[in-house]
């Protein structure tokens, strides 16, 4: 939702949500957000007036003060009908925000206060065979699969996104998987054997999407908009993995 200039913690205004879910809606039927602070929680209500379905996510880091505001967030998002899948947090334990026990705390005590709302964990596809107890705390499975980020060329990446998806699967106790985050940076530097180029980007863009509609794989696009304050975590491609470049022209 960040817009050229902003970065996380600068607040969203409802302008800005409203015309950037407008430009979504033809497009889509779900959107997920991140975070349910600095004007973020507007993202689902814009959403649902818009008849988009969301999956909601809580950001938890390492700051105990705003992790309680985010679950108390998400916690009244969705008592107000907001959110139809609810996410404890995203790549947390990828990060060593938190320990396993902490964040167990969190998706019970919002599995408490929501009984009726689908409650998740969003991380890296390996996490869920490496965590029994959290793969078990889940409603539903939400896993992220960059086959870029593991230097795959693209070539294999549809292959390589298959075999993640089939290890969560593996792990998933029976619960409904969904793939929260793919993508390929449509520019930027090269890892390894993955090479970022317009043209990988929209045919890896064709193929996730012609291998969800075929299987009948739910999945979550990465990402809606180019992001520049990406650059600094991420390096050069971190700006460009938006369907939509930052000007809010579609690439393709």
């Amino acid at each position: 939702m960040y817009e050229e200039g902003q970065k996380p913690g600068d607040i969203i205004t409802e302008a800005q949500v409203r015309r950037r879910i407008e430009i979504l809606k033809p497009y889509t039927k779900w959107v997920r957000s991140f975070s349910c602070t600095d004007g973020n929680e507007l993202i689902p209500k814009v959403a649902k007036e818009y008849g988009i379905k969301t999956l909601v996510g809580a950001w938890l880091g390492n700051d105990p003060e705003i992790n309680e505001r985010e679950i108390k967030g998400l916690i009244k998002l969705a008592k107000e009908g907001y959110v139809d899948i609810a996410a404890v947090g995203n790549e947390v334990m990828y990060r060593n925000d938190l320990t396993e026990e902490e964040l167990l705390e969190f998706i019970y005590k919002v599995k408490q206060e929501i009984p009726s709302v689908p409650v998740g964990y969003v991380d890296a596809y390996y996490e869920f065979s490496h965590r029994p107890l959290i793969t078990d705390a889940c409603d539903v499975i939400l896993c992220n699969c960059y086959p870029f980020w593991e230097g795959c060329p693209f070539e294999n990446s549809l292959d390589y996104m298959k075999q993640m998806y089939k290890q969560v699967m593996q792990a998933s106790q029976g619960k409904q998987v969904i793939i929260t985050e793919t993508g390929w940076p449509s520019q930027g530097e090269s890892l390894k054997a993955a090479v970022p180029t317009k043209k990988h980007a929209r045919d890896y863009f064709i193929n996730t999407q012609l291998w969800s509609a075929v299987d009948d794989i739910p999945v979550l696009y990465f990402a809606s908009f180019d992001e520049s304050w990406k650059t600094g975590p991420e390096g050069t491609v971190g700006a460009y993995w938006g369907i939509w470049d930052k000007n809010e022209k579609l690439k393709f």
